[in-house]
């Protein structure tokens, strides 16, 4: 039985119905779609309808700067639970999309310092339900493999608010029980690094890593990542 203290799951970057049900039926408790056009993952309104078909994790809309209109119809598609904005999307979208649906709403941040986390807190914190954080790379939107190399102590300021920290960038399962120790996250977000080629995930791989988050302890003590 996994301990209390170990975070959720969200297997990110899907694109094939094969894939979702696996991460499902595994244990995943997300699983994300990047539904706007133009990025390695992406998938399309009708694509990302099929993928998900069987599945009853909790689905996630990854959106970047789309309109509150549009983020919607993008929701809807998949019947998602939660908007994760990815881009460079304004307090104002969030406020409105926040009342548009019945749906919990997540900021990205690619934190290069401390202060784009504190940031994000302080212009978002009331208005969305999470704050993911990764690695920063100059001219990557998302899901560029980068391991976050910020202090654990950077998101004391997102962990003192009733924000969800979702730890996203770089992790594997070799690398995620220590990632879990090193910053106590809330969720743990994967997407290349369980995946064989890019958008054919590896069953073994997505089993390996929720069942190494699963046996992870948010009380270790903070540890090299291996």
């Amino acid at each position: 039985m996994a301990p209390e203290s170990s975070p959720l799951v969200k297997i990110c970057g899907l694109t094939r119905n094969v894939d979702a049900r696996f991460a499902d039926e595994a244990g995943a408790d997300y699983l994300g779609l990047i539904m706007t056009e133009g990025f390695g993952r992406s998938v399309t309104k009708d694509v990302a309808a099929t993928v998900v078909q069987g599945v009853l994790a909790l689905k996630v809309a990854v959106t970047v700067n789309e309109s509150v209109k549009r983020n919607a119809e993008l929701a809807d598609a998949i019947g998602a639970s939660i908007i994760q904005l990815h881009g460079n999307e304004s307090a104002a979208i969030a406020r409105s999309l926040k009342s548009a649906g019945d749906w919990s709403i997540w900021k990205a941040v690619r934190a290069k310092t401390s202060e784009d986390v504190q940031r994000v807190v302080e212009d978002f914190g009331e208005l969305v339900d999470g704050i993911l954080v990764e690695g920063y790379s100059d001219g990557a939107i998302g899901g560029s493999g980068l391991t976050l190399e910020l202090d654990p102590e950077s998101l004391t300021v997102a962990k003192r608010s009733a924000l969800s920290v979702v730890l996203a960038g770089g992790l594997t399962p070799t690398s995620v029980a220590g990632a879990v120790a090193r910053y106590s996250p809330d969720v743990v977000d994967v997407s290349s690094g369980v995946e064989v080629k890019r958008n054919v995930k590896d069953p073994h791989k997505v089993e390996a890593f929720i069942q190494r988050v699963r046996r992870a302890n948010l009380s270790q003590e903070d540890p090299l990542l291996d």
